[in-house]
């Protein structure tokens, strides 16, 4: 293993003076200005799933940092952490009891310091998940708030007085009613929340409520961070009004959520009083966002965020209405690449894009966009490496992809951690739609989040040594195969392409600026584009199908230099093989 860290320390050196030599003198537009964010790949890890270091089966930052020569071969720039900070963990830390406070399944202050001490050692940048639509109902501003009317944190959050009746519909993602409202008895009143019960919403129309997330926000920038993923960011502002849904969105809660009539106040705001003051990275999540206003948040002349992610691509392919349940007549390749198309060209003249395919919201990519099978896992998992790193976005690339983990494919409820999956199934059964939870319980075999939050596997060994103890969530089965230590050793695996890639992606200019035109629109199982930037063309196929397939993309490769494939060699009539990635620089 050490020979293989210095061989990829030794090729990002050489990528870095190449990516110096190549690198435009004078960017001619907001898209080629050059901003290390962008040129950044983004690791994300799972806390609670990376590495347990004292036995009790949950992640730990320990553990991150006696990985962290792993995470730095891989040739990444940033790490994001999912939130570490203090949380009864309704929903896995995403419920937040102490904003400035490290979670103790996690460690301790000083845990966190030497992480961050560890990262920037290694030239890796840290990227914190920040949770500021709710708080937990443990949190003390909440304790305060339900005390009574009159208590100086009532207003931290919002408020329904009961006598008032029953208040207008508002959605919840994770009620098993659906209800965003909950009846509080000690004030005799409803408080809502959007999410889990146990997550009630912060009333961010208090000027002291975002006083101390921006006071927040700055403690932890002193203390190291590089930056921060701001989670449903377009959720936090709301009508106090509470009028009933507008019927122009047509029951669509979440695209209401995210108009409320502050937002955008509220985003400057935050970047004047904290983004502006440190050389930062912001990324928003989007749930709701399009791409006909998603510059409101990223137009760099709005001094708002630096980026932001949507769901259009990862959620398509899903029944409409549905809880995540996977079309069964699957999802066509051309209207994938109409939106991956579409949201590149959003960000050609303002802005800068974001690309993902899997994180701890999603299950697995191999399984959800490639193929898991024995005989297609490597090349569908390399593939799609290829494509995520070869688009011109800043890439989001989550653990443990890298080696081609797939869906673990719980067969019990009783297996599942995820209070999502959970409480949808437990709406069903107490709606008596015993058919609807059988298949919710079904299709969340490819669409649950559980199976992307299972231990990252490092090798062979019991819980495939992420933990001595018995781990909050089982261990994948296939980790006896798929794990680092046994691709490591593999010079042809998904983890040492994964590196190969990176470096391409380093050394190539094209790569991370370059134009994109998209080939062969019509095909129905090869995505093909080119990138090109300073005289330099790049032609990328894609096979995302189990059959040969043939590519019409008009251009010549007689003279063409493979550049990388994950065959090894194309084949001698130049058709595509299941499952198929090549980079080619043509002339």
């Amino acid at each position: 293993m050490k020979a293989l860290y210095l061989l990829a320390v030794a090729m990002l050196v050489l990528s870095a003076l190449a990516w110096s030599a190549q690198a435009p003198a004078a960017p001619t537009s907001s898209s080629t200005d050059r901003k290390w964010w962008k040129e950044a790949v983004v690791y994300q890890i799972y806390p609670r799933s990376f590495q347990d270091t004292n036995g009790d089966g949950v992640g730990d930052l320990k553990g991150i940092i006696s990985k962290l020569d792993y995470v730095k071969s891989l040739g990444v720039d940033v790490i994001w952490l999912n939130p570490i900070f203090a949380s009864p963990n309704d929903d896995n830390g995403y419920d937040v009891s102490d904003y400035r406070a490290i979670m103790k399944d996690f460690g301790s202050m000083e845990d966190f310091d030497a992480m961050v001490k560890g990262m920037h050692e290694r030239g890796l940048k840290l990227v914190l998940d920040l949770v500021p639509n709710h708080s937990s109902d443990e949190h003390e501003w909440f304790k305060q708030a339900r005390s009574s009317r009159d208590n100086p944190y009532r207003n931290y959050y919002h408020w329904w007085p009961a006598e008032k009746g029953k208040p207008p519909a508002r959605f919840s993602f994770f009620d098993i009613n659906s209800d965003a409202w909950h009846y509080d008895a000690p004030t005799n009143s409803y408080y809502l929340h959007i999410f889990s019960v146990k997550q009630p919403d912060l009333n961010w129309e208090n000027p002291k409520l975002r006083q101390e997330m921006y006071s927040m926000m700055r403690f932890w920038f002193d203390k190291g961070v590089d930056g921060f993923r701001i989670d449903v960011l377009p959720f936090i502002s709301k009508d106090t009004t509470y009028p009933p849904l507008p019927e122009k969105y047509h029951g669509d809660f979440v695209r209401f959520y995210e108009q409320g009539p502050h937002l955008h106040e509220y985003v400057r705001e935050m970047n004047a009083q904290v983004f502006s003051k440190y050389d930062s990275m912001s990324v928003g999540e989007g749930p709701g966002v399009d791409s006909v206003d998603v510059h409101n948040f990223v137009d760099p002349e709005r001094k708002e965020l630096n980026m932001i992610y949507h769901f259009e691509g990862t959620d398509f392919g899903y029944l409409k209405g549905s809880h995540k349940i996977p079309d069964p007549k699957g999802w066509s390749l051309p209207e994938m690449k109409k939106i991956y198309s579409k949201w590149d060209a959003t960000f050609e003249e303002k802005g800068w894009g974001t690309i993902y395919l899997g994180n701890h919201d999603q299950p697995r990519m191999t399984t959800r966009w490639g193929n898991d099978a024995p005989e297609f896992r490597v090349y569908s998992s390399k593939m799609l490496t290829t494509f995520l790193l070869t688009m011109r976005a800043t890439p989001y690339y989550y653990m443990g992809d890298e080696l081609g983990m797939t869906n673990i494919k719980f067969d019990k409820i009783e297996d599942y951690r995820d209070l999502e999956t959970i409480n949808w199934y437990k709406g069903a059964l107490q709606r008596g739609d015993n058919a609807g939870a059988a298949a919710l319980l079904e299709g969340h075999k490819i669409s649950a989040r559980d199976n992307g939050r299972t231990p990252f596997q490092w090798d062979d060994s019991s819980n495939a040594g992420f933990t001595t103890g018995t781990p909050w969530l089982k261990v994948n089965p296939n980790h006896s195969t798929v794990n680092v230590a046994a691709e490591e050793k593999d010079p042809n695996s998904c983890l040492n392409y994964f590196r190969k890639l990176v470096a391409l992606r380093k050394s190539t200019p094209a790569l991370v600026y370059g134009k994109y035109t998209l080939l062969d629109e019509a095909n129905p199982d090869i995505y093909s584009y080119s990138r090109e930037l300073d005289g330099k063309k790049l032609l990328v196929m894609l096979n995302f199908h189990n059959t040969t397939a043939s590519a019409n993309t008009g251009t010549s490769l007689k003279k063409a230099t493979l550049l990388v494939g994950n065959y090894g060699k194309p084949s001698a009539d130049g058709k595509l093989r299941p499952y198929e990635a090549v980079v080619y620089e043509v002339k």
